[in-house]
């Protein structure tokens, strides 16, 4: 399944994934640097759907906050 998620890295209230009426909002304690925020909103969207890492996948948004996400369930 395909997903436009809203990130807000840097965040102390992550790891956390809000429903809400816009879409899904991950909220991850990593920076913008390096990918570091990437590979939070991979793991944390892994937790939430009950799957293994490598089933998440960023497809678009790699620079921006709002990312396109696939999660193989």
């Amino acid at each position: 399944m395909q997903l436009t998620v809203h990130v807000k890295p840097g965040s102390r209230r992550g790891p956390l994934v809000e429903d809400t009426a816009g879409g899904l909002v991950v909220h991850v304690r990593e920076r913008a640097v390096d990918g570091a925020a990437n590979s939070g909103v991979v793991s944390v969207l892994a937790a939430h759907f009950g799957v293994p890492p490598r089933d998440v996948a960023i497809l678009r948004g790699h620079t921006s906050r709002v990312k396109r996400v696939e999660v193989d369930a």
